[in-house]
């Protein structure tokens, strides 16, 4: 009998040991991913708890002040741009890089640093491409997760957050894609045989983003000629005229809008029709 139970006990310890059992990690790691300008921003970082233990503070037990942090856990946090964009008014071409911060009590040392391969405490100020500082913000709630957020996205500028404790630091990034896309958007229109539909897509860029008002007019107004039962090109012409003070034409252009998007029974944009009608 003796036997028996040793023989079970052996089978189950063998058993045991070519197990695949998946611990969940202490700091688990995060991937964001944002598109921005006319590339992407990739970040890679581990996330901490506080678990109780203090943060941010004089010889604190995590990321003391005045001190290099790893700006998360384990390995080196990584920032992949695959655009140009500027960080505090440092260029910083298409690459993966690494991200460390030095904590301060009313600002931060922002530091880029073009080794991301080395575990997070492997730092060497020799391969520092450049550092800015930015302001430290105390906000009321406490974050128990080490948090990183890209926020306030618009189409040249966006901030990453970095945020844990009561602590919320910002770091502004910009691209400049305005001069670039309006090259590329006055070639494609100069071509022959220009598809209808680029006259809407540079209608778009020249009102949202270039905000060159009168190059969106005769843009939007090409793409109606060619599509006029498109609603949603109405509207968008509604809106440029009225952002070049044309009421008239934006209350006509707003209410065929209207008619169109009703026949093809697209309440959305009757209701944004009928919003743009009441402002003017």
């Amino acid at each position: 009998m003796k036997k028996i139970v040793f023989a079970s006990i052996a089978l189950l310890t063998m058993q045991l040991g070519f197990a695949q059992i998946k611990v969940p990690a202490a700091s688990p790691t995060e991937t964001i991913t944002q598109d921005f300008g006319m590339g992407k921003l990739e970040l890679t970082y581990s996330r901490p708890n506080l678990r109780g233990r203090s943060v941010f503070k004089d010889n604190s037990e995590l990321a003391p002040l005045g001190k290099v942090w790893r700006t998360g856990a384990n390995a080196s946090t990584k920032l992949k741009v695959t655009d140009q964009i500027d960080l505090a008014g440092n260029k910083l071409d298409s690459g993966t890089y690494a991200i460390f911060t030095i904590p301060g009590k009313k600002e931060w040392t922002i530091i880029i640093n073009k080794d991301s391969k080395n575990w997070g405490t492997d730092y060497s100020a020799n391969d520092d491409l450049f550092r800015f500082n930015v302001p430290a913000e105390t906000t009321k709630e406490s974050m128990e997760t080490f948090t990183m957020q890209f926020t306030n996205i618009q189409p040249e500028s966006c901030e990453l957050h970095l945020m844990w404790g009561n602590v919320d630091v910002k770091v502004p990034i910009i691209t400049h894609i305005v001069s670039r896309l309006n090259e590329q958007f006055e070639k494609a229109l100069s071509a022959d045989n220009v598809n209808p539909n680029l006259y809407f897509a540079a209608a778009n860029f020249y009102y949202d983003i270039a905000k060159d008002y009168n190059k969106a007019l005769t843009n939007v107004t090409k793409a109606t000629y060619s599509n006029p039962k498109a609603y949603y090109m109405f509207l968008l012409k509604a809106k440029i005229e009225k952002a070049l003070g044309d009421k008239a034409s934006a209350k006509a252009d707003a209410e065929k809008c209207v008619q169109l998007a009703t026949e093809a029974k697209n309440d959305d944009y009757i209701r944004g029709a009928n919003m743009l009608l009441k402002s003017l």
